[in-house]
């Protein structure tokens, strides 16, 4: 089996211990392992697959509690550096009755932003290897430099290339700095996942069909598209395929949208699909990609937190049988 590379932030996410109040008001909050590169990575891991983060975390209890919390999960976790430059970044979150998510970051800058361009290695990409990245650490910093490394190695090793932009606004400069860098990446991925919620904001097109159709620039070949509990779409330039969402009892959504590309990216690995079948792999297998990863981000809905509500290959496929 190939590897799946993450390249990004890995944090400490505090869930709060009181649901349904505004930030401000939260009285307690509990340590949680999180941030969107390191929950695909422990998503891909905790199914069966072979995953590794590439990132870096403070010489601090939190760095050394996420690099554990990834360990146990069998995360690769050798391309994680360690700095005594900065913190180790830590997000703090709110809960709203149905699950939904309000977020206040200090990361100003964290270790993670500090990553170096010349840490990533061309050797560790290979065909039928995939790269996936998110925008948090997109921002201005030697981190967005190592991705635009690593994408540039993954590109000439032929290795499948994802991203989830992932809008996280409260840190960026300002709404336009979001967009436009998210836009400058999109052509350099093969496969794009993007939410209901960030779909109009990115393209700035309200129809979905146009908004969607408007992402195959450059090497984009798939767009998955994900509305929450109303399920999800894959395109291809030529053909799309949906599935309805899945019923189950909301407590915490912090991690489901990682989860379900994590279990498509999973899928993918463990069908050894390369770059030059992934558009007839997905037309062929779509509704059991989409199926398979809606029940797995459904399911990290039902527990607080990312890493620890992480469903195991044999709860989705007690879900799918049912």
């Amino acid at each position: 089996m190939k590897t799946l590379y993450t390249i990004g932030e890995v944090l400490i996410d505090f869930i709060p211990q009181q649901q349904g109040m505004l930030l401000k008001d939260v009285a307690s909050f509990e340590k949680m392992a999180g941030g969107a590169p390191a929950n695909v990575a422990a998503t891909v891991a905790k199914l069966g697959g072979n995953a590794s983060l590439i990132s870096q975390v403070g010489a601090d209890a939190f760095g050394r509690f996420l690099i554990e919390a990834l360990q146990q999960l069998k995360v690769n976790t050798n391309l994680i550096k360690i700095t005594k430059e900065a913190n180790t970044a830590l997000a703090f979150i709110s809960l709203t009755n149905d699950g939904e998510r309000d977020f206040s970051f200090y990361r100003n800058p964290s270790a993670d932003l500090l990553y170096k361009e010349d840490y990533i290695k061309s050797e560790w990409f290979t065909p039928g290897d995939l790269l996936h990245f998110c925008s948090v650490d997109l921002v201005e910093s030697p981190m967005k430099e190592a991705h635009k490394k690593a994408i540039s190695f993954a590109r000439e090793h032929g290795t499948l290339i994802s991203f989830d932009p992932n809008v996280r606004l409260p840190l960026w400069e300002s709404k336009a700095n979001c967009r436009e860098t998210i836009l400058k990446f999109f052509p350099s991925t093969d496969i794009v996942k993007i939410s209901d919620e960030e779909l109009a904001f990115i393209t700035g097109i309200d129809e979905v069909e146009t908004a969607i159709a408007s992402l195959f620039i450059g090497h984009v070949k798939v767009v998955i598209y994900t509305k929450g509990a109303s399920g999800a779409t894959l395109f291809t330039k030529d053909a799309s395929f949906s599935v309805p969402g899945c019923d189950v009892n909301v407590q915490d959504t912090t991690g489901a949208g990682d989860a379900f590309i994590g279990a498509i990216l999973y899928k993918l690995l463990i069908s050894n699909v390369e770059l030059n079948e992934l558009v007839n792999y997905c037309i062929q297998s779509a509704d059991d990609l989409l199926s398979f990863a809606n029940q797995c981000g459904a399911l990290t809905t039902t527990k607080k937190g990312a890493f620890a509500a992480l469903p195991t290959l044999e709860d989705i496929q007690k879900r799918i049988k049912k």
